[in-house]
Parts: C-alpha cells; structure tokens; sequence
C-alpha cells in the first residue's frame, strides 16, 4: 500500500510521444529499465567519482556510485510509503549527465559553454534522456514519464530564474513545471545522493590513504559509531573495524531522514502528490541537528579530499584535457563521429556548433577523452598516460 501523496503509476501524465504501456511492468518500472539499457549508463563505469577510473578498481564510479543512491532510495521510500520504482529510476539517472573526470571536468566545460548558454549536468541528464540516446524507431530519447522526467529536472528543488539552455530547450516541448518543488520519490532520490556520498567517500578517502581512521574519529556521527564498534567487537582487525562503522554512519543517515520526513509529512498531511509539490518546503529532508553534523563531515572531506594535493593535482591534469578537446572540435568539427555529421551541418551558428561539442565531451568516459586528447592532440599518451 502506497501512501496517498505517493505518485500513482496509474495516474501518470504520460509520455511526450504516446506509447502503449506494458502488460507486465508499470510505467516507472518501464522508465527504470530503459535508463538501466542506455548507452549513457553503461558509460557511467567509466566516469570519475572523485579518483579517475585508472587510479584504482576499488574506488567509487559514477556507475557504482548510482547503483548505491538508488539503494538507498528504495530503503527510504519503502519506509515511507512512497513509489519505490519511480524513486529508483530517478535515483539511477541522476547522474547521467556527468562529463568526464566528475567536477572537474563539468567546471571546465562550464566555463568553456559561458558563452554559449552554459553547462549543467542535471539539465544535460534530462538532454541525454529526451534527445541524445537515438535507438527507438519513432522518438529520441528514452520517451520517459513526465514524473520521471520532473524528477531528474527539479530533484533538488524548484528552478528559477535563467535556466540551462538544455532544460529551457525541452521544458518548451513539455512543460515539467519547474516553479514547484518534485514530488516525494525525487526528493528521496536527492538525499539518498547526499548520503551515498558522503558515507562512501570516507571509505575511498580512507583507501586512498587521505586520512586515517584517527582522523575521521573526532567527526560528528562517525565517532560514535566507531566507539560502539569499539565497545561490541574489541579488537577488530582495522578493515572490519572501518567496515562496520561506516554502515552505522550510513544507517545513522538513513533512519535520521525517515524519521525526520515522517515528522514533516505528519505535520503537513499531503493527501495528493501535487500537495507534494506545492508545500512550499521539501517535505524530506534531515534533522537540523544531523544536517548540522553533515555539514562537518562535508567540510573535512572538501579540505581533506576533494582539494587534497594529490586530487587537486589530477584536476589540473583533466582540466588541460577538456580545455584542449573543445577548441580542437570547435575549429575541427570533421573529426566528430559519422553519426555526429548530420547534426554539425545542420548547426545554424556558432552556439548551436558549441551545443553539439558539448554533448560529445560530456558523454565521453574518462579513458576515451584520454585517448582521443592523445590522438587529436598529441603527447605521449596524454597528461595522465
């Protein structure tokens, strides 16, 4: 039994281009599989979580990373009586539109589209899915439900003022109302992200050798769980130690939200989805208290990972990568694909030219922009070969 502000796959606004449903698998679960087939997931593998790919096998993809989200996603919305496939599909898909080399690579590209409309991987995300993926014989796209679709635009929130140019460019077609907060299932897709990585970036941090066990022990959440683990199992090899109280971190999260967010539903009493979206507020969210104790945990591992020498190093190496691959295009566009000649004639200008590089460097994984940087560009195999 699904709660009665849970979105209703019988009650979906459908799809941009009518299709007869399944007989055996709801709208949702329909969109899950589609962006679990895509040409763009698959890629994910390849991406850079915050280590780039070569760096190690044990560290945290794109891919690896969305598959844990959506774990976390269908624990939450289970817990609350929510659509547990159409948060999963939106849990899958919402990092689709990552470029090569994580933030790193979109803050270059960012810069590098300023002129041209700018870059953002949320609306590039909805791009992938409503234009660039080109296999079904009568649409682009993955033809995907308005709720999914309203769910990887505006999981984090309303969108206002100027909008991504990929976002403004499909919204026009298909209006996803970007002024109202998602409904319930993309909400929990957005925090599930938020405790996906911040749990599993300790554990890669601490792989990697960035910090140590010691260290994480004096932040909020992280040392009372290694204490309890401490005081149940004394004398844990330091594997099994780190283990264990990491997933206490993550269940510290987990429950928190599920409390919080039954507190927030119980206070406003949605009785439809669309109360959902006009509350005005998230209605999940965390405890001010354990968002306090995040926002710890989010600043040492900024100083203590993501600007880490050794990272910051390999960002500047991926930045020459991406900063050299979009002029060479740019002035040399033959050199595209075939499948991408057809779009460079029809480009009217300059921007529209820009748009189509963009969509090509950001769909590539971080080993191609490598290899096509050493081909195109020259080197000795490239900055990181």
């Amino acid at each position: 039994m699904m709660a009665p502000h849970a979105t209703d796959p019988a009650r979906t606004r459908g799809r941009l281009v009518d299709e007869e449903e399944s007989a055996f698998r709801s709208p949702f679960q329909r969109d899950r599989d589609r962006i679990i087939h895509s040409s763009a997931f698959r890629r994910l593998k390849h991406k850079t979580q915050v280590f780039v790919a070569h760096e190690g096998d044990y560290y945290r993809t794109r891919l690896t990373h969305s598959i844990e989200v959506a774990q976390v996603a269908r624990t939450i919305s289970g817990a609350l009586d929510l659509n547990a496939e159409l948060t999963e599909a939106v849990a899958l898909a919402h990092d689709l539109g990552h470029t090569p080399f994580g933030h790193a690579g979109e803050d270059t590209l960012a810069a590098l589209m300023a002129p041209y409309g700018g870059f953002d991987h949320n609306a590039q995300a909805l791009r992938i899915v409503t234009s660039l993926e080109r296999h079904y014989a009568v649409f682009d796209g993955l033809n995907l439900t308005w709720e999914t679709l309203e769910g990887l635009a505006k999981h984090n929130g309303p969108i206002t003022g100027a909008l991504p140019y990929a976002l403004a460019q499909y919204n026009a077609r298909h209006d996803l109302e970007l002024d109202t907060h998602a409904g319930a299932e993309a909400q929990v897709a957005a925090l599930s992200d938020d405790i996906a990585y911040n749990n599993h970036d300790l554990h890669d941090g601490l792989r990697a050798g960035l910090f140590t066990d010691d260290e994480i022990a004096g932040l909020p959440i992280v040392g009372d769980c290694l204490a309890e683990v401490d005081r149940l199992h004394p004398g844990l090899d330091h594997k099994r130690r780190r283990h264990e109280a990491l997933r206490r971190v993550f269940g510290a999260m987990v429950g928190d939200v599920i409390a919080q967010s039954r507190d927030t539903l119980a206070e406003i009493e949605p009785r439809t989805v669309e109360d959902i979206r006009r509350a005005g507020t998230p209605v999940i969210r965390f405890s001010p208290a354990l968002w306090h104790d995040l926002q710890a945990i989010r600043r040492f591992l900024y100083t203590r990972m993501y600007r880490a020498p050794s990272v910051n190093e390999m960002r500047a190496r991926v930045h020459r990568v991406v900063s050299d691959l979009f002029p060479f295009y740019m002035g040399a566009p033959q050199h595209l694909p075939d499948e991408w000649r057809s779009d460079v004639a029809q480009a009217s200008d300059e921007t529209a030219l820009a748009r189509l590089v963009s969509d090509y460097i950001a769909g590539m994984t971080d080993r191609f922009a490598l290899q096509s940087h050493a081909r195109l560009i020259g080197g000795d195999g490239g900055p990181l070969g």
